[in-house]
């Protein structure tokens, strides 16, 4: 007599298929519209040349992924190929003697989603989809964050020594010796050596570091001058588009650090603070640990503990107006506001009249001698403890277990991809397991 197994792999079923679709990562696969994503896409082209590993759902899996996993891209590509469950969540099964040893496919992904997405887009898609497991939705709460990018803490002397060394070293002494041209006079090495000495000390005082502002910007105006004539006579020598780019931009820095020696920082508009991201701005928080951070301002609404990016941008804003954009954009998706929670920032009179007219329910304080009654006030105070604590908490959670602690990518569009990813994982974990929830039955205390 034949037996039969109680499981029996096949094409689209195996054993281990069935315990990824009820683990929790099969659970968070099943809470995001993947072909609604795809179709964000352009059609996939079947040409000449190597396959694809991955197709449309695939490259926003690997993303969902490394936010959710929170690790680097060569470790996700290794786990990957050892664990099946990622490799069911791409939908791209590997063969046993199969394996991907190309590291560079991440870079390769976040170039394609820059080149032909927008996170805007994408968001939609997902709310219009996740709106149906929202059940509070008359209630919005709104704050603003900064999400950190990954740099060194600049100063304005390592700012113009990185220039220095990158005309000098990197580009002008190159080209001498590629062209056989003679080296022009410069006072590069004798200006190293003083650089040197002041990084090693302590601490300076701020007329050393006058002086030594001084003497970098007077060397790199030479050192400018002495590459671009060289490019000149040369018909631009080797340099790329990048090398380009790069010297487009310490020409704007000796030109802001030229016009910081004599005006106050504040009289200064897009200051760089990183010539590997010149996007960057300074954010002036006004914390009393983190008085200025470098990254992307976002501002961000929660809705039934779900969050979304209603602007993200890396230039320095005022949340404060942006109060009636956020009104309008939750009526689109989840209809009336009647209940806001705010920081007081917010409560300016041009906001407290909109909510007023609208009949929207905020916890500001009142003005004048008029208060809330007993019920405003339980209401009023259970508002601002769950944006204090809820919100609060999702930053902090987004930011320690999701990868936005330091955004570690290069290039503004794909560091503002980081971060949706990253707040969209969080999302798709809470949806998965409230569906969990509801589809257990209730436990039945024992007799």
């Amino acid at each position: 007599m034949i037996q039969l197994p109680l499981f029996k792999d096949f094409d689209g079923y195996s054993p281990k298929y069935h315990f990824f679709k009820n683990s929790l990562l099969g659970q968070i696969h099943d809470s995001i519209p993947w072909d609604d994503l795809v179709s964000c896409l352009p059609e996939e082209r079947a040409g000449r040349g190597a396959p694809s590993w991955f197709g449309g759902k695939g490259i926003f899996a690997l993303m969902f992924l490394k936010a959710y996993l929170n690790t680097s891209d060569r470790q996700l590509l290794e786990r990957y190929n050892t664990d099946w469950a990622l490799q069911y969540f791409c939908g791209k099964v590997l063969a046993e003697n199969q394996q991907i040893k190309d590291m560079t496919i991440m870079t390769r992904v976040r170039a394609y989603l820059e080149k032909h997405c927008e996170w805007e887009r994408l968001q939609e898609v997902l709310i219009s989809h996740w709106k149906r497991d929202v059940n509070n939705s008359h209630v919005l709460l709104m704050d603003a964050t900064c999400y950190e990018s990954f740099i060194r803490f600049p100063t304005d002397v390592k700012l113009l020594w990185e220039s220095c060394e990158w005309v000098f070293e990197k580009q002008l002494f190159r080209l001498c010796s590629h062209l056989g041209v003679k080296r022009p006079r410069s006072k590069f090495r004798e200006q190293r050596i003083a650089h040197m000495a002041y990084s090693r000390k302590r601490k300076n005082s701020f007329r050393e570091t006058l002086r030594r502002r001084k003497a970098l910007v007077y060397l790199l105006a030479k050192g400018i001058g002495q590459l671009q004539q060289i490019l000149d006579s040369n018909k631009g020598a080797d340099l790329g588009l990048k090398d380009f780019a790069r010297f487009a931009v310490i020409k704007k820095v000796h030109r802001q650090q030229e016009f910081l020696l004599d005006n106050p920082p504040s009289a200064l508009k897009d200051r760089i603070v990183s010539l590997h991201k010149p996007y960057l701005r300074p954010i002036v928080r006004g914390k009393e640990n983190r008085p200025v951070e470098f990254g992307a301002k976002a501002h961000i609404l929660q809705v039934d503990g779900l969050t979304f990016i209603d602007k993200l941008d890396f230039n320095a804003f005022n949340e404060c107006t942006r109060l009636k954009l956020s009104v309008a954009k939750h009526r689109r998706f989840f209809g009336p506001v009647n209940q806001l929670g705010a920081d007081r920032i917010y409560a300016t009179n041009k906001n407290r009249r909109f909510c007023t007219d609208n009949k929207i329910f905020t916890c500001f304080p009142k003005k004048g001698p008029k208060k809330h009654e007993r019920a405003e006030k339980i209401l009023s105070s259970e508002i601002s403890k769950q944006r204090a604590t809820v919100m609060e908490g999702v930053f902090g959670t987004n930011k320690e277990f999701y990868g936005l602690r330091k955004i570690r990518v290069k290039g503004d569009k794909r560091e503002k991809f980081a971060i949706f990813f990253g707040i969209m994982a969080a999302n798709a974990v809470k949806i998965a397991k409230r569906r969990s929830e509801k589809e257990s039955p209730p436990q039945q205390n024992a007799a």
